[in-house]
């Protein structure tokens, strides 16, 4: 009973409060699943000065909260992280002396060929960083098979593919994952200048928090990892420093119908 008193204080709730001190309210070994889309070291405007570190400061910051977040996992959690080209290789090395490095996703946000620079490549993806605590961490697979058109179906008709799972059910996603960004006429589109897709949110939920799982998602931002679990009937716990966004959150979560099991709740303290 006193379990369960426990978890109904955090569990579900948005904190409006810097995850460096919210950390404390979540018992250790009581997460599924780590979303984590930290401020990229790049100078936006989330109203505060939470992006405008400079390097040194940004790479001491982020071991510090990877350091108090890990021990909120399950041994069988796992953790994806997005970030920027810029920070990726400084911050997979320190994931990688901690976790188990399982995948980079590439996140390929469809930006039209327009612009850009003239002295490089233009810079159109996001990296996605895959860990995992143990090699025996959750993974659904099934959950997120992408379908194979028919005509791919009839192509392999021999039968030597018959009843082959891979191809009646779908395959695996690829470490290539081409989402569109959501531009400003997006119906999914909130007052967010860094808002992730559900489409990646969901997938990463999908597949790794089993269901009736929690997922911990330390910079809220505009709320999509809320959502997406409330969509995928997951529970959810997370921070999020600007008041703004707070309520945004809410609203977001008030127009999705959540299950008996993950029902939302805002938390300005």
């Amino acid at each position: 009973m006193h379990a369960d008193v426990e978890q109904s204080s955090w569990r579900n709730q948005i904190f409006q409060e810097d995850a460096l001190q919210g950390f404390a309210r979540i018992p250790d070994g009581s997460i599924d699943l780590l979303i984590a889309d930290p401020p990229y070291g790049l100078g936006k405007d989330y109203g505060n000065d939470s992006d405008k570190m400079a390097m040194a400061e940004y790479l001491a910051w982020t071991e510090k909260w990877i350091d108090a977040a890990l021990p909120k996992l399950k041994p069988h959690g796992s953790l994806y992280i997005f970030l920027t080209w810029r920070y990726s290789p400084e911050i997979f090395v320190m994931l990688k002396q901690r976790m188990i490095m399982l995948n980079e996703i590439i996140w390929d946000r469809r930006v039209p060929s327009m612009g850009g620079g003239t002295r490089r490549y233009s810079s159109v993806h996001d990296t996605v960083g895959f860990f995992s605590l143990g090699k025996d961490h959750y993974f659904n697979l099934d959950a997120i098979r992408i379908p194979y058109d028919a005509e791919t179906k009839k192509a392999r008709s021999r039968s030597i593919f018959v009843g082959a799972k891979w191809l009646e059910l779908g395959y695996n996603p690829k470490d290539v994952w081409s989402v569109s960004r959501l531009h400003r006429e997006h119906r999914e589109r909130a007052d967010h200048p860094t808002q992730k897709p559900l489409e990646i949110v969901e997938r990463m939920i999908k597949a790794s928090c089993p269901p009736g799982g929690v997922v911990l998602d330390p910079f809220m931002g505009s709320g999509t990892t809320a959502v997406a679990a409330q969509r995928c009937g997951r529970s959810f716990v997370g921070f999020e420093l600007n008041p703004t966004y707070c309520a945004l959150i809410q609203q977001r979560l008030a127009q999705h119908e959540a299950p008996d099991n993950a029902r939302s709740v805002l938390s300005l303290e």
